[in-house]
């Protein structure tokens, strides 16, 4: 089965800051070619999770209902331009809460496993993409193949720093898919930068 897991912002909307949060559904705004992507890998037959850290709603920045705002507006706009999302898992928590949800930690990856009827060992052909290194380290947890996307948080040099190497780092999500829908038959590292 083919199995994709997207961080929300930085990949799908454009990143709100460092320590800032898109709190409203106007400050919602899809960067270039993510719905696109997202399509691209719905009629590829790709099963899309989105898997995102919202600490904002524990530190009362904005409401659960608020978020659920965004959620609808994200969802109706990826369904009317083709997307589909299988599910969105949200770590509405702060890391001092200390819980399975909140990435580097993948309680939310196995649960997605868990709703399909998957076991995670079968994770090595699935993505994870990600714009921080909380997201690589998530997905590398999972035993996932990791992307990043420059279009977020972190950058090459923040992962070098951190130790954390991504299987492949690329400008957004539109490159990431290519590489995705190109891995089967695409396997000199045209297509990206990829760490060896």
């Amino acid at each position: 089965m083919k199995i994709i897991f997207l961080d929300r912002d930085g990949v799908i909307n454009k990143f709100p800051g460092l320590g800032k949060y898109v709190t409203k559904v106007k400050d919602f705004h899809f960067i270039p070619g993510a719905l696109k992507a997202i399509k691209d890998l719905t009629d590829a037959g790709y099963m899309i999770f989105i898997v995102s850290n919202q600490a904002g709603v524990a530190r009362g920045v904005y409401t659960k209902a608020k978020l659920d705002q965004i959620t609808a507006h994200m969802l109706k706009e990826i369904k009317k331009t083709g997307g589909r999302i299988k599910k969105i898992f949200y770590c509405t928590h702060t890391s001092e809460q200390n819980c399975d949800c909140r990435k580097p930690k993948i309680g939310s990856i196995k649960r997605a496993f868990g709703m399909i009827n998957k076991d995670i060992r079968s994770a090595d052909k699935s993505f994870f993409v990600g714009d921080a290194h909380f997201d690589m380290q998530a997905g590398r947890n999972a035993g996932l193949k990791t992307i990043l996307v420059l279009s977020g948080i972190d950058h090459r040099r923040e992962m070098k720093k951190l130790g954390v190497k991504p299987d492949y780092t690329v400008k957004n999500l539109l490159e990431a898919t290519r590489i995705i829908l190109n891995e089967n038959t695409c396997h000199s590292c045209c297509c990206g930068s990829r760490a060896h």
